[in-house]
């Protein structure tokens, strides 16, 4: 979570439950420029079940830079915070040693959607996606394509022409891309996938066609929302269950780690 001098905040540590009182350490941390460790008892307070630790350090402009840097270059970055004896020295980007223990945050760029096609769909799916902060592009066909593709990269097929959608296919499907949606039925998908084999293409992205989740979706609303739902899954390596259904804890724990950093 990032708090600035004037109290403005980005990102979240709970539901709700802390964030402005954390905040206003925050400010305090701002001014004095010393680091502090703020205990929640949530049993009492909030009624929420457990207790959780926060470390509060103000940031110097290097830390920033840096991550925006590696924001701006979409690449993956980790936020280093680390202790040694009893308490939290301050967190980096950088690498360190000696050996020392260290908590980890895994940083990833926002996810990359592109989507071919225009029209209803394509404007419900790219209003869906800004939403959650993807970086949205909507091209008429694969020949527009300017933006790079990388490993946050998503796209959904969407154009509702034959022609245009095999080109697209033909580039895409060889790139190993985690995530193609293609719109349409399956008789349709099975024509598509005959033609972009039939030029010699490989298959190596993971192809989802018909493209969402099983929402019960008829409207372009709906559907869009289906397919960012089952977007988010993919990059989230979720499992798309009811939470009801989940036995394990609902937040995952892969982005962030503690770990012993070698000298």
């Amino acid at each position: 979570m990032l708090v600035t001098s004037n109290g403005e905040t980005a990102g979240a540590l709970s539901a709700g439950c802390i964030e402005e009182e954390v905040a206003k350490h925050a400010g305090d941390v701002i001014a004095s420029g010393k680091p502090k460790l703020v205990s929640f008892d949530t049993r009492r307070r909030f009624g929420c079940s457990g207790s959780i630790e926060i470390f509060i350090e103000r940031l110097d402009d290097g830390v920033i830079l840096a991550l925006k840097e590696k924001i701006a270059a979409r690449q993956t970055c980790n936020i280093i915070t680390v202790f040694e004896g009893s308490g939290p020295l301050g967190s980096s980007i950088a690498e360190f040693s000696p050996s020392i223990h260290a908590f980890v945050q895994r940083i990833e760029p926002a996810i990359r959607l592109l989507i071919f096609g225009e029209g209803t769909d394509a404007d419900a799916l790219a209003a869906q996606a800004q939403l959650l902060g993807w970086e949205v592009y909507v091209l008429p066909s694969i020949t527009e394509l300017r933006v790079g593709i990388d490993h946050r990269t998503a796209v959904v097929i969407a154009t509702h022409n034959f022609g245009r959608d095999c080109a697209a296919l033909r580039q895409l499907l060889p790139l190993g891309l985690r995530y193609v949606g293609l719109m349409g039925p399956r008789r349709r998908r099975e024509e598509l996938l005959i033609d972009v084999l039939d030029t010699g293409a490989t298959l190596t992205s993971e192809l989802f066609a018909p493209a969402g989740l099983d929402l019960g979706a008829e409207m372009p609303e709906e559907i869009a929302l289906s397919i960012v739902a089952e977007i988010q899954r993919v990059f989230a390596s979720a499992s798309g269950e009811c939470l009801r259904d989940r036995k394990a804890p609902i937040h995952q724990e892969n982005s962030v780690t503690w770990e012993e950093l070698p000298a």
